[in-house]
């Protein structure tokens, strides 16, 4: 470990040895005397730990040489020693940001030790914070968030990258288990955002009667039980971002509010008349259509407007191709790794048996396949008899194998069919085929 670095400038060369020789009775730390506020300027650039200043130099006083530091160095701390026990002196200098401010006196020495190993433990703290932030965003960082490399995926990261370099709120849709609030979060975590707070409210999750008071927050004695202040998911995403999850399940009482709080950018906490200023972005995502809602009438078209800004619309994962097996790879060796287990390997008729699934819980399915598996296998090899499919959607499930082609074509038209409402015209145009073939296949009873 390198010695912690101290500058000590004390024109007083008999006060300033003893301070010296005291501080330097830590072997941790490397001390440097000097007479002049100037000595100090012509070697900041050796970057000290921690300063300490005698206010009354011959040179210059040390408030305009805190200002001189600090146009070198903004962040290195700074102790003010002075004789003065002026206290209008005291205060201007701890505003003007000065770690601490002590009186030469007897006890000087040993109250300069503990200031010193208080600011120390401060500044570690804060590097070790930075060093979570930077181990954060390498985290979310978009290839890391998303696992995978088709062509679907990259559109994905495009879009990620342009969201992340504004503040445009963003509109996340697709299926049930596709990643949604992982995009979200890599969103955040790589935005200039990412040292505030990322809040997630799922929509769903929250009872009517509480989503106000929730999302708003309250003052005490608001309503039976408000027994102290609360603070609400807005504001504590103030300066961040918050991100709304299944933001079409609102009641239109309730999608009113936020609008009003979107477009004022502030919220008034329930039972409360105090305006708090928001800065914040906002991220949505739904499993649902909101054009389709805002036509049905489920949704108001205002809102709509107000949060769509950039969408983003996540592939389901039989979509992707090979992802899927990148995928299971990667919840394989988790998996194993967590629980110790050594190195898994997938066999190919596993693979095969993975390509060949539609995945209608997407990739929060395929972890729990995989998860299941590797705790079934022999050898740490997982082989096809290894996997299990225990879809709870089997209305939407087609499974390929055992099936002739003319059999799995069949099962795909029906599954399309009821996605459109019997609509065989835009059956045919999703599937790209013509209709007729459709209405042949009616009349032969194989949709039956």
């Amino acid at each position: 470990m390198s010695a912690y670095n101290i500058f000590i400038v004390e024109d007083d060369k008999w006060y300033g040895e003893i301070l010296q020789y005291h501080i330097s009775l830590n072997p941790d730390y490397k001390v440097t005397l000097f007479e002049t506020g100037k000595e100090l300027l012509d070697k900041l650039y050796l970057q000290p730990d921690l300063i300490t200043l005698d206010f009354s130099l011959p040179d210059m006083l040390g408030d305009k040489l805190y200002q001189k530091i600090r146009e070198i160095n903004s962040q290195v701390p700074v102790i003010m020693i002075s004789s003065q026990e002026n206290i209008v002196v005291a205060v201007n200098l701890l505003k003007m940001g000065v770690s601490d401010y002590l009186v030469k006196d007897d006890s000087t020495k040993d109250l300069l030790w503990n200031s010193i190993i208080r600011i120390r433990e401060t500044q570690s703290l804060k590097k070790e914070v930075e060093t979570l932030r930077e181990e954060l965003g390498q985290k979310f960082s978009f290839e890391k968030t998303i696992i995978g490399q088709s062509d679907a995926l990259k559109k994905i990261f495009v879009m990620m990258e342009k969201a992340s370099k504004t503040n445009i709120n963003v509109s996340i849709t697709g299926e049930t288990g596709t990643g949604k609030e992982v995009v979200a979060k890599g969103i955040h975590y790589n935005s200039d955002r990412k040292k505030k707070a990322f809040v997630p409210v799922n929509m769903a999750a929250i009872p009517r009667e509480l989503i106000e008071s929730e999302l708003f927050g309250y003052e005490k004695g608001a309503f039976t039980g408000a027994v102290a202040r609360k603070i609400g998911k807005f504001e504590e995403a103030n300066g961040g971002t918050i991100f709304l999850d299944e933001i079409a399940e609102l009641d239109l009482a309730v999608q009113s509010k936020i609008l009003r709080v979107l477009q004022e950018r502030e919220v008034v906490r329930v039972g409360g008349n105090d305006k708090i200023n928001l800065d914040i972005r906002v991220i949505v995502a739904t499993h649902k259509n909101l054009a389709e809602e805002v036509k049905k009438g489920n949704f108001r078209e205002d809102l709509y407007y107000r949060i769509i800004g950039l969408p983003i619309d996540l592939p389901p994962l039989r979509d992707r191709g090979n992802d899927i097996l990148i995928l299971a790879k990667h919840f394989a060796d988790d998996f194993a790794k967590q629980n110790k287990m050594g190195a898994i390997t997938i066999l190919q008729d596993a693979k095969n048996k993975l390509l060949h699934y539609p995945f209608p819980g997407n990739i929060r399915e395929l972890k729990a396949i995989i998860d299941l598996a590797a705790v079934m296998c022999d050898n740490n090899e997982i082989r096809g008899d290894d996997i299990t499919f225990n879809s709870t959607r089997k209305g939407d499930v087609f499974v390929m194998e055992g099936k002739t082609l003319r059999e799995q074509n069949c099962e795909i038209i029906k599954i399309y069919l009821q996605k459109h409402n019997n609509d065989v015209i835009a059956t045919a145009k999703a599937l790209d085929i013509g209709k007729s073939t459709i209405y042949k296949m009616m009349q032969s009873g194989e949709l039956n």
